[in-house]
């Protein structure tokens, strides 16, 4: 089986595109979460009824992030992404976040990025082509998705599609 964090997150700088992996498809309750030692995808926990991820969510592989974790990705698409899904993405932009549990606080950006294939999405090129409101609600869900895992998460502003790329290239893990 193929280790899915591991994979080379095969990186194009010019037209800002990268490897994600989905992990919990948009409309969810259900969080699942890669497990490298399975090989493959273990239920996480579940939302509250009502409390839904407002997008698909994953992690670019080959990365590392200030939580210990892959980078965080949320990705635009038409329809809601199965789990396990590898697909080429194009970086909008990067939700900049601190997450605080047990005393201890560590970045935790997200990044935001838009389906190669997209017909919905193919013009969204930084985070001003989705809409203020839209990011106000993403961020929300985020603030609300960690205060009931006993975390805090304060939002620190939403950067464009280049702080999205430099992000990538500087989290990559030596070898990926």
């Amino acid at each position: 089986m193929t280790d899915l964090l591991a994979l080379d997150p095969a990186i194009d700088r010019d037209r800002r595109l990268c490897r994600a992996v989905i992990e919990t498809p948009r409309g969810n309750r259900t969080k699942y979460k890669y497990d490298n030692a399975l090989g493959g995808f273990a239920l996480s926990h579940l939302l509250p009824e009502g409390m839904i991820y407002p997008l698909d969510f994953g992690f670019i592989p080959g990365t590392c992030a200030g939580d210990g974790d892959a980078v965080d990705v949320m990705v635009l698409s038409e329809e809601p992404l199965i789990a396990g899904l590898v697909l080429e993405v194009r970086l909008v932009g990067v939700l900049e976040a601190n997450q605080t549990e047990a005393g201890k606080t560590v970045r935790n950006d997200r990044l935001l990025a838009a389906t190669r294939v997209s017909r919905l999405y193919a013009e969204v090129r930084e985070p001003a082509d989705i809409g203020k409101s839209f990011l106000e609600s993403v961020e929300a869900f985020w603030v609300n998705y960690n205060a009931l895992r006993g975390r805090r998460f304060e939002p620190l502003g939403t950067k464009g599609a280049e702080d999205a790329m430099r992000l990538v290239e500087q989290s990559r893990v030596k070898g990926a």
